[in-house]
């Protein structure tokens, strides 16, 4: 689950660490994720702000049939933005089925590719050519990208001593060892969160589910770290963010500290969750897509540009709700 990499940034901020998140610098994996973007990219309206593209690699999926060819197959995207003021943090799930015109090229102009499931970014070009997708798509410059891989989330997990998550309807796991989640509140350590929040056949919202099952997860294991001791004990803290650290992925240039600076302010009540403007599923070329809502999509990110979020949300948001667009 991308937004894990949230937590890591909000944790460090809170106890302000900024020494212990300078060494956990040094231990993140690093990738040139804008190699070739040179051309077409939206220009950086508000200096302050921070945009960041989070992403979910499925590199480690167990059902994963080809692990080297796919490395950066995504199974979550979320655009999270940070205001100017560093106050709070907006995070817009945009759907891994979005049908989208990708760039031909890494360095192509917008608009000159082919369309296909915004996913397929990742097989065309790996980090660099969803950059480049996200980037045409929503015209907002990315500042930043960090990847978690599905190993890493279960491990994760485990460090927290696992997390409780609402199920709303019985379900058996498409997936072996084929476990059943029984409707209610249930305990999951790393490998049943993994599983819960993979699934979306067995939901009539499909994928629109599972981005919401990994928002809750999200927000769960913020909750989690807070109340359970993490951040006032020692080896919970290390053994936490250790475990983080070690699925992350992050661009050349990002730095933990100054992020951790960034987001001191922020915490769980600060974060909104918003899924992309669109119209819901529809058939094109035989094959099953989620189509945008262009008007509302455009609005959405014309916002996330010029740092207006919060007018934004105050006319589409509904009081006490997180999501807009179908879901």
């Amino acid at each position: 689950m991308a937004g894990l990499v949230v937590l890591i940034i909000a944790v460090i901020a809170g106890i302000s660490l900024y020494g212990y998140a300078s060494g956990l610098d040094k231990d993140l994996k690093r990738t040139d994720a804008f190699t070739g973007l040179t051309t077409d990219r939206p220009a950086k309206a508000i200096e302050g702000a921070q945009n960041m593209l989070l992403v979910g690699s499925d590199s480690r999926d167990p059902d994963s049939k080809d692990d080297g060819a796919g490395k950066w197959r995504a199974d979550t995207l979320i655009l999270m933005h940070i205001p100017e003021d560093h106050k709070s943090a907006q995070l817009i799930s945009i759907p891994r089925d979005l049908w989208v015109v990708i760039p031909k090229s890494n360095d192509a102009e917008c608009g000159d590719g082919s369309r296909a499931k915004i996913n397929a970014a990742f097989a065309f070009g790996g980090l660099p050519r969803a950059v480049h997708t996200v980037e045409c798509l929503t015209d907002v410059k990315i500042d930043h990208v960090m990847a978690i891989d599905f190993g890493g989330f279960k491990e994760v997990t485990d460090a927290l001593g696992g997390v409780d998550l609402k199920v709303e309807q019985t379900v058996t796991s498409i997936h072996k060892p084929y476990r059943v989640f029984k409707k209610g509140t249930m305990h999951m350590n790393g490998e049943q969160a993994l599983d819960w929040v993979r699934q979306r056949k067995q939901f009539a919202r499909g994928d629109f589910a599972r981005m919401q099952h990994q928002q809750d997860f999200l927000k769960a294991v913020m909750d989690k770290a807070a109340s359970s001791g993490t951040i006032s004990n020692p080896a919970k803290l290390n053994s936490f963010l250790k475990a983080v650290t070690a699925a992350v992925t992050v661009d050349n240039d990002f730095s933990l500290t100054d992020m951790a600076t960034e987001m001191r302010s922020i915490r769980g009540n600060n974060l909104t969750f918003i899924t992309s403007p669109n119209k819901g599923s529809d058939t094109i070329d035989g094959q099953s897509v989620v189509v945008s809502d262009k008007e509302k999509a455009l609005a959405l990110f014309k916002a996330v540009a010029a740092d207006e979020m919060d007018t934004w949300m105050a006319a589409n948001l509904k009081k006490g709700s997180g999501a807009a667009g179908s879901n």
